[in-house]
């Protein structure tokens, strides 16, 4: 069958199936949500088995008859195995930390299983992503990589958890569909200016190449500027010296976003996620300013930092703007 119309098949059946929409975890795999279906290898062993037992019957050779029946027990037996794979199997977490856009995601599941029988050969796949579901002592975890392009909330889409064990003659799936999406910051400026300077009484200081003092001298490095180069310190040493400045900061940075007007929308965004990163970088305290939020801050750490991050991914794109005026 080519793969174009499977996937196309594929897609109709899982619109048809049974949960068509997200559900709150935990999740419970009974048999009314575990689906079976024989493999292609269990498709041709089906017709291997009719060959077999029509020929066994037209030449009444009993033996071969009772290897047929035989196969055909271990067979079904194997369908009924199969679905025990995932029978009380437990979805109860699927969550993932949030990343910039552009950095795949780490979407993590994590399974239960009551003790008693082992569970093997578990898979996870999502769209194009697929994983394996390792089970020790009843408990484990899948990660799947899924990519990203966007800002914003991601809805990974539904799970299938499935298993071809323990003769591969049939697939046992079963769906989870979480009710909660998934936090995508957009991604920071490449290369943005510096920060702001602060507000406030100077409290400490940086290195910088266009400071106001001089706080030491260093070996030339490729990219240095040639004003930079201390020529009479460098004759002495024989060597290429370059001054290093300090810069004074101020207490708090402010990074407001009506400072950035001359930007496009999406560009005032990824430049203020790259400041946010680099205050956090030089633990430097700072706020956001954003139109339509109280200010967020001052403050420093992860958690005002996820603040800021997901305040900016969550601005309305320029379509909503548009359409707000």
């Amino acid at each position: 069958m080519p793969a174009g119309l499977r996937q196309r098949l594929r897609a109709r059946f899982d619109a048809w199936v049974r949960r068509r929409t997200p559900e709150s975890l935990p999740v419970r795999f009974d048999r009314h949500r575990i689906y079976v279906l024989p493999t292609r290898f269990g498709a041709f062993f089906a017709i291997l088995l009719l060959t077999m037992g029509v020929g066994a019957l037209n030449y009444n050779n009993n033996p071969a008859l009772l290897l047929c029946l035989l196969l055909a027990g271990a067979a079904v037996a194997s369908l009924l195995q199969a679905q025990l794979q995932l029978g009380g199997l437990e979805i109860h977490a699927i969550g993932a930390e949030p990343v910039a856009a552009g950095t795949p995601l780490q979407l993590r599941i994590h399974a239960r299983a009551p003790a008693g029988r082992a569970r093997r050969g578990l898979r996870v796949d999502c769209g194009a992503q697929s994983a394996v579901l390792s089970l020790d002592d009843g408990a484990g975890e899948a990660v799947l990589s899924i990519p990203t392009s966007r800002r914003g909330w991601l809805a990974p889409g539904r799970l299938r958890i499935s298993t071809t064990r323990p003769l591969g003659l049939a697939r046992a799936w079963a769906y989870a569909w979480a009710d909660r999406p998934l936090l995508v910051y957009p991604a920071p400026e490449a290369g943005s200016p510096p920060l702001p300077y602060g507000l406030g009484e100077s409290q400490q200081s940086r290195l910088h190449p266009a400071g106001d003092d001089v706080h030491h001298l260093r070996d030339w490095r490729h990219g240095d500027s040639r004003r930079a180069v201390a020529w009479k310190a460098s004759a002495r040493r024989d060597a290429l010296l370059v001054r290093e400045f300090e810069q004074p900061l101020g207490a708090d940075v402010v990074l407001d976003w009506n400072t950035l007007s001359t930007l496009a929308r999406e560009d005032r965004i990824r430049r203020l996620a790259g400041w946010v990163d680099e205050a956090e970088r030089e633990m430097r305290r700072y706020s956001l300013l954003l139109p339509g939020h109280t200010a967020i801050g001052p403050g420093t750490g992860p958690a005002h930092r996820h603040a800021c991050l997901r305040a900016l991914a969550l601005m309305p794109g320029e379509t909503d703007a548009d359409g707000a005026h």
